[in-house]
């Protein structure tokens, strides 16, 4: 098996005559916490997209673990065997607001991957309990606090256990605390052999979680020295 879990090689994203992505390439070793700092507008939140299969890109590959995605738009088998390999939390969570925590978390398995609901549900139990949120299983989204939806957005994306998981902003609408209280929750997810990939703008917490600082600009992705 590759150390490698992400690659990108020259990614090329427009929309209009807008270039997004400019000939982006980088890789990304199993075990790592790889940071894509830079300006709003870069490029960042692009990126995960890209990875995550949400943005169809016009040029180049993405290659998750042995699976690779090229230009153009994705079979939805490709695309079914892609949301298996990656989990995406995103910067508002996203979350169903008419559903329970519980639900947010085991509807895309049970309806998208066809697990039986049953196991599909102790999976999504398990993954709240395991993030300080069991007890909020049957709350609404609304009637969650800021931390707590976070919490459930990232159940919600470990729900078919993907090896690689894409955070975007994770800390923007954190307090300190709270932030604190999310490194040491990555932190265990690489100990448990996850690859996390995440936007920000937060250098503190950078500097305390990432195993790698990539820089992006006007679409463009730099190693920093």
């Amino acid at each position: 098996m590759s150390s490698v879990a992400l690659r990108l090689r020259d990614v090329e994203l427009s929309r209009g005559a807008r270039r997004v992505l400019a000939g982006v390439s980088f890789e990304v070793r199993r075990g790592e916490l790889v940071t894509l700092m830079g300006p709003s507008g870069a490029g960042k939140t692009s990126v995960l997209r890209v990875v995550a299969g949400l943005d169809v890109f016009q040029s180049g590959s993405v290659a998750v673990e042995e699976l690779t995605l090229s230009g153009g738009a994705h079979a939805p088998a490709v695309l079914r065997s892609l949301q298996r390999k990656v989990g995406m939390v995103f910067q508002f969570h996203h979350l169903f607001e008419h559903l329970s925590a519980i639900k947010n978390v085991w509807l895309a398995p049970v309806h998208a991957h066809g697990v039986p609901l049953r196991q599909a549900e102790r999976r999504a139990r398990e993954l709240l309990a395991a993030l300080g949120v069991g007890e909020r299983a049957s709350a609404l989204p609304r009637e969650l606090s800021g931390g707590e939806a976070q919490r459930v957005a990232i159940a919600r994306a470990l729900a078919v256990d993907p090896p690689l998981l894409l955070l975007d902003e994770p800390t923007a609408s954190l307090d300190a605390s709270r932030r604190a209280e999310l490194g040491d929750l990555l932190r265990s997810l690489l100990d448990e052999g996850r690859t996390l990939v995440v936007a920000t703008h937060d250098a503190e917490f950078v500097r305390g979680c990432a195993t790698r600082v990539l820089r992006v600009s006007e679409g463009r992705v730099f190693e920093e020295s």
